[in-house]
């Protein structure tokens, strides 16, 4: 048996997200039933991220076993015959079979977009939250730096989470303005339900004047959901990747004792 892990990137627009659901359209869904045709073998992927509906991936994971002598570089080209234009694997390789893409340390960089100003493009109306207020992003920027480190994000945490515990690391945030648009990054070491479009929603607050910088922080002390700002509509939130920092995983190379 062997696992492959696939690079897989994605317009979430006509998906109700990652996950699959029965009966649902779903990325996950659309994966499986590519790799039976391919292999024939029935599998059930493992996503990294599980998505919300709309949201949009470049650099989603995800793995699954398969008996196929496939070379694995070649799932790319062959998986990309029979997907979808708005589903695409961007690389595929072979991993060691204790490889868990939820379960192994790693970092994972989101962007949240917003077009500022008074008319959105159509063309961008599917990946872009449109903001037609003035936003300060120096005060984002400063507010966005009380919410790095390790802390209970239960204010950032949509209350149907069933996350055992809301203490998450973020590395980094940027708010990073280029013309009309506004990008919020966020780097972290896992994020829970919503959390990063709930710092989207919180951080538009404080761009627009309605919140200080300094409330922010009063928001994350007070693991209280309903003291953070609004959640952010989907469309405008990327995954854009992982880096893995157990590198031995990816080795195709069993390196489990016997």
């Amino acid at each position: 048996m062997r696992r492959i892990m696939l690079t897989v990137a994605y317009d979430g627009t006509n998906y109700n997200g990652f996950a699959y659901q029965v009966g649902i359209k779903s990325v996950e869904g659309i994966l499986n039933n590519a790799i039976y045709g391919l292999t024939g073998e029935k599998v059930a992927v493992i996503g990294a991220s599980r998505t919300d509906a709309g949201v949009h991936a470049y650099g989603n994971i995800a793995v699954f076993d398969t008996e196929s002598k496939i070379p694995d570089t070649k799932f790319t080209p062959a998986l990309n015959r029979l997907l979808p234009d708005d589903i695409k694997i961007m690389n595929s390789r072979e991993v060691n079979v204790a490889f868990h893409p939820r379960h192994c340390s790693s970092k994972k960089t989101y962007e949240y977009r917003i077009w500022n100003g008074d008319i959105i493009p159509p063309t961008n109306r599917f990946y872009y939250y449109p903001c037609s207020y003035k936003l300060d992003v120096q005060k984002m920027e400063e507010a966005a730096q009380y919410l790095v480190g390790e802390h209970d994000f239960t204010s950032f945490c949509n209350v149907e989470s069933q996350a055992l515990t809301k203490i998450r690391t973020i590395y980094e945030i940027e708010v990073i303005r280029e013309n009309n648009t506004v990008t919020i990054k966020v780097v972290g070491g896992g994020f829970l339900y919503n959390m990063v479009r709930i710092i989207a929603g919180t951080l538009l607050l404080v761009g627009r004047g309605k919140k200080t910088p300094e409330e922010v922080r009063e928001m994350l002390e007070a693991c209280d959901r309903k003291k953070a700002g609004p959640t952010a509509p989907p469309q405008g939130l990327f995954l854009i990747g992982y880096d893995f920092l157990e590198p031995e995983l990816l080795s195709c190379i069993d390196t489990s004792e016997d």
